[in-house]
């Protein structure tokens, strides 16, 4: 049973959400401020966390930063679906840039968060075809798809679950342009929907991450109307 840290200050709508999560099949843990929801994450063993942006204590932001800059807490590398304002695109963007996996507008559908916790978890997890593959490569770029590891001329890169699965699908395609339709369904688990910008977020934070272990931002080029691709050219 995956069990979800679901941090919102909402009593009502945590109360909806864990119990229709749990109706579900999850296990559900909830914290109403962001000083203790930060605490459960580094402490406990957790399969995703729901992180709402408007938070005492701490904002859902200091949250996830918290998370993600300490490498030794268990939560470091915790899939995170940020919770946002409706329409509150620059929240969208922030969240995803600073490690979110995934985000929904407030007030949220209880079935679609718990679709995308389930495609967050099977990414985590690995499918029985992605647990057979064999390592990808291309150029100096390598992807373990069984451990969810990726290294630029065998150093290792710390890449997000989701940036992991982004980067995967345009290895996979490696010379070809690859939607960003195509991209959001294989690599997130859901349909693009109108505005999103978690792509594109989600391909500029890998680029810095491969930059800053020596390959070109030209890596992964963005050719207009039509979508991402990974360049044979690499250095």
């Amino acid at each position: 049973m995956s069990h979800i840290l679901l941090v919102d200050d909402d009593i009502e709508l945590t109360d909806l959400l864990e119990e229709f999560l749990v109706g579900e099949g999850f296990q559900v843990t909830v914290a109403n401020d962001g000083g203790s929801g930060l605490e459960l994450a580094r402490s406990e063993a957790f399969d995703a966390l729901v992180l709402d942006v408007m938070l005492p204590v701490h904002n859902g932001f200091e949250v996830l930063r918290k998370l993600r800059e300490d490498a030794n807490n268990p939560g470091h590398s915790l899939p995170v679906v940020m919770l946002t304002a409706k329409g509150d695109t620059v929240d969208r963007i922030v969240g995803l840039e600073m490690g979110a996996d995934d985000y929904l507008p407030k007030p949220c559908n209880p079935r679609e968060l718990a679709a995308r916790l389930r495609a967050i978890l099977r990414r985590g997890r690995g499918g029985e075809k992605e647990a057979s593959d064999d390592v990808l490569s291309s150029g100096p770029l390598r992807l373990l798809p069984r451990e969810h590891q990726c290294q630029w001329n065998e150093q290792p890169v710390n890449l997000t679950g989701a940036e992991f699965s982004v980067l995967k699908v345009l290895v996979e395609n490696a010379g070809q342009v690859v939607s960003k339709e195509i991209i959001t369904e294989q690599a997130l688990g859901r349909k693009l929907m109108p505005y999103d910008r978690s792509i594109d977020v989600h391909v500029s934070n890998i680029r810095k991450k491969l930059s800053e272990q020596g390959a070109s931002r030209d890596l992964i080029i963005n050719i207009r109307g039509a979508g991402y691709m990974l360049t044979r050219s690499q250095g």
